[in-house]
């Protein structure tokens, strides 16, 4: 599926394609900063890129979800989606209800599939966080998560190839 929105975004500057993923919910900082790698950034640059396409949405997403969702669940499809979005969440969010900004934070910093950003967004929701710790906490979790991540890709144990599957 990157392949795929890769080879839709590949006109873009190369900066601006480590954003686009770094902003995806599928991807988010785990694809991004190994793409800028392969890429040929330096580790900052790509960190940089995938860092602001990871955050750049928290603050509208944390304002306009719940209302978004409320309105999309008058239609069938979509009400099953959010249900399905939320459930999944719920039950991966257990220490977001235990620790609230902190138990966000873990959930964001550990870079692991259905963990980041889009989730602690979806979590501060379910869990009604107020949004000034609900953004700092996921901003300071996508921060860890870009360090773990490039870390990880510094010691040779993550590239893009393993990335893109």
């Amino acid at each position: 599926m990157l392949n795929l929105i890769i080879n839709h975004l590949r006109c873009l500057p190369q900066e601006y394609l480590v954003m686009a993923i770094g902003a995806l919910p599928v991807s988010e900082l785990r694809g991004a900063i190994p793409l800028g790698l392969y890429l040929g950034m330096p580790l900052y640059v790509a960190f940089f890129w995938a860092f602001l396409g990871n955050v750049i949405f928290i603050a509208p997403a944390l304002f306009l979800l719940e209302p978004v969702s409320v309105y999309l669940r008058r239609f069938k499809i979509w009400s099953s989606f959010f249900d399905w979005v939320f459930e999944r969440t719920k039950r991966n969010s257990l220490k977001v209800m235990r620790y609230e900004s902190l138990g966000l934070f873990i959930l964001v910093a550990i870079p692991l599939p259905m963990t980041g950003a889009w989730t602690g967004v979806i979590a501060a929701t379910l869990f009604k966080i107020k949004f000034r710790y609900a953004f700092i906490s996921i901003v300071l979790g996508v921060i860890a998560a870009g360090i773990i991540v490039s870390s990880l890709c510094a010691l040779g144990l993550i590239s893009w190839k393993a990335v893109r599957g």
